[in-house]
């Protein structure tokens, strides 16, 4: 069959159309929707059908810098300063028992495992160190996407947040000691404390240059958000400096999520209320981007045939790393007393490997690929394909321990709106069923002291059968306060307004607010059914939007 070689319109399209449906699906079956994007991505990558082409992911690598550092500058805005004052010695402590415990489980046993192959302690120690400093990464964007689908909030979303943004400074440390090791042991260098030196602090400007990078930047973002109050222009003089963070984060060989993660930590620390409206903006600007850069991953996962026993490596590198994030979280947490919830369920919530871990293995393979551990097999062979073979692995599982993590702690569906709120209720959650309607018979000298002593200004308007005819509001009213003496001859039906809309109790409760601001009414009549027309009760704009936003303080109140 011959190779099909698509325009970048046609794969971002794909992408997006493709992600989408697949989400779709597997969200049908409770599985958090990242992994349909992946999946998907899987399929229509060389592995599957072979739309994507690796030369087709290299020609978007910018585009996925850009879904990462938008990644980074979402993460960054959750970040505010009063939650490392509360929880800094908690999130030291998990950072360094997860990192840590990963790092010791994967290396000892793919070092073990590779000597029973190869029979050579030298390379497998190697081998081992620069697996153990790889699998301490964790992947931000998929852990961050499931936390957003699912609306969590509490102590538990708090720490991964916190975490998951932390956890690749780590790793980039971690991998710079563990690389400069390998090296050393392979090329039988004695005097090897120079080049670690060297390396750490290479390691060390690398990050504080992302760093000092991100800081500048998002004050200049701070400043200029001042003169530009329109959300529109605020959104586009964001998205520029992001690109410009993300542009110099490459150029100088950065940790660019490091560096835009840095702007959204400037930006909510020192203009918490001017730019939580900027952050909810960019979060819906990005949803199609994000869509696509996990497509892209998972068509990057190309998986060929290999030995036996490196698929026996790559089942040993998922558990113990899985094993290694979970009892190392929970040793960080118990010692520093943090909450059960983010002692018990943590570790199984920063279990995904993404971008981070595929990065550091190239450059990994680079350094290394002169080694060869059997006939036909290089060390950078190796460390590439068993990187991306768990990176499959482990974000088709992450996402769903992310999922159960926040399910166990009870933090599904906490950090709402009231859009979220509306959107899930029907009218029948609102509707005032105690309003007794009016006959059109009725006396307005009875309709007055109705609207007396109750709080209601609107009443439905029944005719003599039970049939909905009108509405009669106090607005009707004004023009006849003033002439006592009407209110002995006229009726309700003489004054009332004909019923133009009326609403069902099974309809989406958002939908009926706005069309009820469509028609500029205040309140409208309710009915059973579209079938059945039998009066239920009146739904008042002001009374939903008060029990709406009870509502919503209940569930906040109760993540807090």
């Amino acid at each position: 069959m011959p190779e099909i070689h698509l325009g970048v319109l046609a794969v971002l399209g794909i992408c997006i159309a493709g992600g989408i449906a697949g989400a779709w699906i597997f969200q049908k079956f409770h599985v958090p929707q990242v992994v349909g994007y992946i999946v998907i991505g899987v399929l229509i990558g060389d592995t599957g059908f072979g739309l994507l082409h690796p030369a087709d992911i290299e020609a978007l690598q910018s585009f996925n810098n850009f879904a990462l550092g938008l990644i980074g500058f979402l993460v960054g805005g959750e970040l505010s300063g009063s939650i490392f004052k509360k929880y800094g010695k908690q999130f030291t402590a998990i950072l360094i028992g997860e990192g840590i415990a990963a790092f010791m489980l994967v290396g000892i046993t793919s070092t073990l495992i590779l000597y029973a192959v190869c029979n050579d302690w030298i390379i497998s120690a190697a081998a081992g160190i620069v697996f153990g400093a790889i699998a301490s990464a964790t992947d931000p964007a998929s852990t961050i996407d499931v936390l957003w689908e699912y609306r969590s909030a509490g102590v538990l979303t708090t720490a991964i947040v916190a975490i998951v943004a932390l956890d690749d400074a780590l790793a980039m440390t971690l991998y710079g000691l563990g690389t400069s090791v390998a090296t050393i042991l392979v090329q039988g260098q004695g005097g090897g404390d120079h080049s670690i030196l060297l390396t750490l602090l290479h390691t060390f400007v690398e990050l504080g240059g992302a760093i000092l990078l991100g800081v500048i930047c998002g004050f200049v973002l701070d400043y200029m958000m001042k003169y530009l109050p329109q959300n529109e222009k605020r959104l586009g003089m964001s998205i520029g400096m992001l690109l410009v963070c993300i542009g110099l984060a490459i150029a100088f060989k950065m940790d660019l999520i490091l560096a835009t993660m840095a702007v959204g930590i400037v930006l909510i620390n020192r203009a918490p209320n001017r730019s939580k409206k900027l952050f909810e903006t960019v979060r819906s600007f990005a949803t199609p981007i994000y869509i696509i850069f996990f497509v892209l991953v998972g068509a990057r996962l190309s998986i060929g045939s290999m030995p036996l026993w490196v698929w026996g490596l790559v089942a040993s590198y998922v558990l113990m790393r899985s094993l290694g994030k979970w009892a190392g979280a929970y040793w960080g947490g118990s010692i520093s007393k943090a909450e059960k919830p983010v002692r018990d369920y943590l570790g199984m919530a920063i279990f995904a490997q993404g971008g981070v871990a595929v990065g550091l293995s190239i450059v990994a393979s680079h350094n290394l690929h002169h080694i060869e551990i059997m006939e036909g097999m290089r060390l950078s062979d190796l460390i590439i394909f068993t990187v991306t073979a768990t990176t499959l692995c482990v974000q088709l599982i992450g996402p769903a321990f992310a999922k159960l993590a926040i399910k166990k702690a009870g933090e599904i569906g906490r950090n709402v709106t009231e859009e979220d709120v509306m959107a899930e209720l029907d009218v029948a959650a609102v509707v005032d069923t105690g309003i007794v309607p009016l006959h059109e018979g009725t006396p307005l000298n009875t309709v007055v002291q109705h609207f007396a002593e109750q709080d209601t200004f609107v009443y439905p308007v029944v005719s003599n059968d039970g049939k909905i005819i009108g509405v009669l509001t106090f607005e009707m009213l004004k023009e006849l306060l003033i002439d006592r003496d009407t209110w002995q001859w006229l009726v309700v039906g003489d004054v009332m307004q004909p019923v133009r809309h009326r609403l069902s109790s099974k309809m989406n409760l958002a939908e009926a607010l706005q069309e009820m601001i469509n028609n500029q009414v205040e309140a409208l009549p309710v009915v059973e059914s579209d079938e059945n027309e039998k009066l239920i009760g009146v739904l008042d704009q002001r009374a939903a939007r008060r029990s709406v936003g009870a509502e919503l303080v209940r569930r906040k109140t109760a993540a807090a």
